[in-house]
This record gives C-alpha cells, structure tokens and sequence, in this order.
C-alpha cells in the first residue's frame, strides 16, 4: 500500500504501523507537529479500518449529572457551582427515578452518571443512587463516577479504595466514565486544577478498579495550556497502564471550551487540533479497541470526519447534556438513535448500535423505540 506523503517522516511512521511495532513519543509529537494533517489521517484510517472495516458505534445512553455543586473549583470548569450560588443544584433520589421515567419507554442501554464533589452528600446517597437506576433500568449498564469521585466517595465513607468500589459495584455499578484524569502532568495540574487528585492518585485508582473488574474509559482534555510533549506523555502513561490491567473500553479526547471558565481568553480548538487528536490517539494507543469521537465536544459535522481519523465510535444519544454546554458548546443536547445512523452512513460508514461493552443491540430492543 503506496501512501503519498508530505512530510517524509510519516512514512516511517505508516511502515512502523503495518509491521505492528509500537510507535515511540517521538513518533508522537511527530504526528502532532507535521502540517500533513491528509497523510496522519490515512495512516489512522489504515489502522482503524484493519480493526472495524467500515463499522461505526454508538450507544443510545442517558445522562443524570446529580448536582453541579463541587469543592474543587478546577479552573477550567464552567460547570462547577459553590453551595448556595444561582444555579446550584442537587438532584435527590426522587428526582433521578423521576427524570428515569420520563424516558422509561426509550430503549436507553447506557446510564451515565457524574457529578461534583458535594459536600452535603453522604456516602449512602450514592448507594441509594445506584440502588435506584438499577431497580428502574434493570437491563441498563450504570456507568458512573470518575477516579476523582472514587478518591473523594473513599474518603467520604472511611473505606479503603477497594473496599468502596466493591460496595458501589455491589450496589449496581458496572463501569466507569474516564474523566478527570484531564493531563496526567504534575505542571498542569498544579496549575489547572490544584484540588483535584494528581495524576498518581488517578492511577493508582483506575487500576484497583481495573482489578476490580470494571471496565474504564480513558480521557484526555487538550486544548489549553498543555504542550504537544505532554499530550504523547499522557497517551503513553495510559498504554502502559493497558498493557498491565487491560481495563480500558475506549479513550476520547476531550476538546477544551472556555467560556465561562477562568480560562475564557483562550480560543477554541481547531478542527486540525482536533483531528490530530483522534488520529495520534488510534495511533499511539494501539491497545486500546475503541476510540470516541465525541461529537458534543467537537460537534456532529467534524466528528462524521473523524470517522476517517481513526475514531471508530460517536458515543450516544446522549439526552440532555449539561457539561460541557455550560461552557460553550454549540451542538445539540442530544440525538435521536436515527439521526446518529444517519451521521455514520452519509459519512460512508455502518452504524452499530452498541452496549456499553460494545455488544451489538439486538433487534428486538432497536424495535422498542
């Protein structure tokens, strides 16, 4: 296979590709710095296509972010509200069963649940949580809770780390989301998010859950004040993880929006940023089955693109997603099951509707919607 290229250090990249063999970091900041954008998309699709043909996935999911309040104020969050502010809120276990209902006769597969650090929560409202969703979506996956909620729910109940996941998956947990990992980088950190657990601590608990027997996602939020070394840093970190425990589903990078943030002066990712990002993730995490377009964050059009990047899946439907809106977001809120078939065929690709453990819906459950 004869790739034209522009900038001749791809093709050493695209034979490393072919012949299997691991790409190094400086392979990875190579992907990120070189203006041949084309010839990165080609070796990504090369890579994606030998994994899933022409196949596409997404998941008909729901979010229920339970409250907005949190202690930790990271800089880059528009979300985050203190106690008592206009448009704080906490959703009691009523309210959640409650917003359950109201699309109890979707066929929805997927519960994703985060939320902030709330102080005026205890540990059992967290069981009850779980509790809840399970009893009214029995066939539904619950994933919930970032590494960051685990540290903080371990440190809320007085339990060990492993003694807190088991209690949460005996109450209904079946997976986990990958935020708030955001760059594994002590300077970034420091700097960005200063309250929340370092990235020691994130792997630290990402791998007693992989020991656990939960499945996680993986994140990486690009786009603001860290550099292209730290970016293949952060990818690296998380292979190395995946060659140890082999508990991560997929990884999504997860473009920065700054409005209403602290960070508000930088500008928004570009499309080119953006699908250096599928693309060097494919690339360098050649462990990892699936990557995510995450078309809330890069909106529907570029990520029907970046099917041809190296991403193999668009997500969800989603329903009403509050995050990353609140800083900005210009997408919708939420897709219907066949809007998202229609994103992945006019970009030439087969959609697969998906569990959360990328199971192929079955017919009889696509029929219920």
């Amino acid at each position: 296979m004869d790739i034209p290229f522009l900038d001749d250090r791809l093709r050493q990249i695209f034979a490393k590709v072919r012949q299997g063999s691991r790409l190094s970091k400086e392979d990875g900041i190579c992907i990120y710095d070189t203006p041949d954008l084309l010839g990165v998309g080609r070796i990504a699709d090369y890579a994606r296509q030998n994994r899933h043909g022409k196949k596409a996935y997404f998941v008909y999911n729901q979010h229920l972010n339970y409250t907005n309040i949190c202690k930790n104020r990271c800089k880059f969050c528009a979300y985050a509200k203190d106690r008592g502010e206009d448009g704080s809120y906490i959703w009691s276990i009523d309210e959640i069963e409650k917003r359950l209902m109201e699309r109890i006769d979707e066929p929805v597969s997927e519960l994703h649940i985060v939320g902030g650090l709330n102080e005026d929560l205890n540990f059992e409202y967290f069981i009850d949580l779980l509790k809840t969703v399970k009893r009214v979506r029995p066939d539904a996956a619950i994933k919930a809770f970032t590494c960051v909620e685990i540290d903080y729910l371990s440190n809320l109940s007085g339990l060990s780390l492993e003694d807190t996941v088991a209690r949460l998956k005996t109450a209904g947990l079946d997976m986990m989301p990958g935020g708030g990992a955001e760059v594994l980088n002590t300077r970034v950190h420091d700097e960005l998010f200063p309250k929340k657990i370092g990235h020691d601590r994130w792997l630290e608990i990402v791998k007693i859950v992989h020991r656990a027997g939960i499945k996680t996602n993986a994140t990486m939020l690009y786009g603001h004040i860290e550099t292209m070394e730290e970016r293949v840093d952060h990818l690296i970190s998380l292979r190395e993880i995946q060659d140890e425990t082999k508990g991560f589903s997929a990884f999504i990078p997860l473009a920065f929006h700054s409005q209403n943030t602290e960070l508000n002066n930088l500008p928004p990712t570009t499309a080119m940023d953006d699908l250096k990002n599928i693309a060097a993730a494919r690339l360098m995490l050649d462990n990892f089955d699936h990557i995510k377009a995450y078309w809330v964050m890069i909106g529907e059009s570029l990520a029907q693109v970046a099917l041809n990047f190296g991403a193999d899946d668009l997500d969800g439907t989603i329903i009403e997603e509050r995050i990353t809106h609140t800083a900005g977001a210009k997408s919708a809120k939420g897709l219907a099951r066949e809007e998202m078939e229609n994103m992945i065929r006019c970009a030439g690709f087969e959609p697969v509707q998906r569990d959360s453990f990328y199971n192929p819906v079955s017919s009889d459950l696509r029929k219920m919607q």
